[in-house]
Parts: structure tokens; C-alpha cells; sequence
């Protein structure tokens, strides 16, 4: 294996939290009934995606699409620089594959403007040989787009490559781009059978080892190894 490429929300970082908050108080702003039942539907989705949903359901007046989606970006950003932390293991993990010289890569569906301000917030910029956002794919995840085109940064095969997520849409997206993929599911997910499409299924980044490597280079077809 030559390379690696991680997720960032919910993989790197623990944001899940600051887009709901966010979300929830930007469409409100503008009249949307930010339900429970429907704002789980948006969850793996782009915010230019995010944006058009609400809007379909709850259509408002005054401000454009863009100016919301950008609002929400906005207080996204803000509560990441005040509060955002890593998920576990994470330094760990790129020491782990800096030092066996691994190049490593980022690719998210969040929009271009949030990475840097992620990465500099958990002091793990320099890592980075390539990072990508599907703001500029035709589609976010579970379509591949956006991990072949770091793949083509990278300069590396797929079958050269793992990748990590942590939800069931960034999963699809990696094995549609031939990956060797890793899930690294919420604790109150890691049972669920949707994960079964991962190559292998760990319960943070700090428990991933050599030994997994060497799992997953023998890997042809998507099962779990636990």
C-alpha cells in the first residue's frame, strides 16, 4: 500500500454536532421546521444539497439558496475555530503513516473553505499531500468523484490506496473508486450490517496497526475483518 485518503467530518473531526447546530439555526432563520425525522435525511449531503431540500419542503423568500448555504458555512467555520476537536487517534494515526511514508490524502464533502480551517484547527495541515472537496465534483458522496480526484493528486493507483469514514455514504463512495476501505463508525452505529461493504471495521483511528495493513493489501472484494 502506497497511500491513504481520510474523510474529515465525523472522521477526523467531531463536527456532526456544529452542522446540526448550525443548520438548524440558519433554516430556521428563514422559516424552515427543522424536523428531527427529515434533517436524518440530509445528514450525508453537500451543503449546496442541504440547502436545496430544505428549501424544496420549505421554500422562502429574501435571501437566495446561496446566501443561506452560505450563512451556514459561515457558523460552521466560527464553531469549528471556537470548539472543535479531534476524534481519537487522530494525530496518532498520521504519525503512523508519515513515518512509514505513506502519501496522504483528504477528501470531504464538505465545502473547500472549511478544510483549511479544520486542519489548522487540529495543527495537522502539514500531513496533507492533497485534499479535495466534492464543492467541486458534479456530486458528493456516495458518488466516487471526489476520491478520484485526490487519487489523481496522490498520483496512486486505487488498489494502492486506503481509505477512512466514517458513515455509510462515504463507504459506497470509496469502494465505487476501488479503495480499500476502512469504516470507523459512531459507537452507537459500529454493529449496524451497512458496514459489511468495508473492507475492515475498527472502533477509532488509534486501533489501527500494521497488522491491518497487511489485511487489507490481500483484500480483492468487501467484507469485514474485525
Amino acid at each position: 500500500m502506497q497511500a491513504v485518503i481520510f474523510d474529515m467530518d465525523g472522521t477526523l473531526i467531531d463536527s456532526e454536532p456544529m452542522w446540526k447546530e448550525a443548520e438548524k439555526q440558519v433554516f430556521t432563520s428563514v422559516g424552515v421546521d427543522v424536523c428531527e425525522s427529515l434533517s436524518a435525511r440530509t445528514a450525508m449531503m453537500t451543503t449546496a444539497e442541504v440547502t436545496r431540500f430544505w428549501y424544496a419542503r420549505f421554500p422562502w423568500s429574501g435571501k437566495t439558496l446561496q446566501q443561506v448555504e452560505q450563512e451556514v458555512i459561515d457558523r460552521v467555520s466560527s464553531l469549528i475555530a471556537k470548539k472543535g476537536t479531534a476524534m481519537d487517534g487522530v494525530k496518532e494515526i498520521l504519525e503512523f503513516f508519515k513515518h512509514r511514508q505513506f502519501k496522504i490524502g483528504l477528501a470531504t464533502n464538505a465545502p473547500q473553505c472549511l478544510i483549511p480551517v479544520v486542519l489548522d484547527k487540529l495543527g495537522i495541515s502539514g500531513y496533507f499531500h492533497a485534499v479535495s472537496s466534492a464543492e467541486h465534483e458534479p456530486e458528493g458522496k456516495p458518488h466516487p468523484a471526489v476520491y478520484l480526484s485526490t487519487l489523481r493528486k496522490l498520483q496512486v493507483p486505487p488498489s494502492r490506496c486506503i481509505a477512512f469514514e466514517d458513515s455509510f455514504s462515504g463507504v459506497m463512495a470509496a469502494r465505487k473508486a476501488n479503495l480499500r476501505v476502512v469504516a470507523v463508525p459512531a459507537a452507537a452505529e459500529f454493529e449496524h450490517d451497512k458496514f459489511s461493504l468495508s473492507h475492515l471495521k475498527v472502533g477509532s483511528l488509534a486501533e489501527f496497526s500494521d497488522v491491518h495493513i497487511d489485511q487489507l493489501a490481500k483484500k480483492e472484494r468487501g467484507y469485514v475483518v474485525e
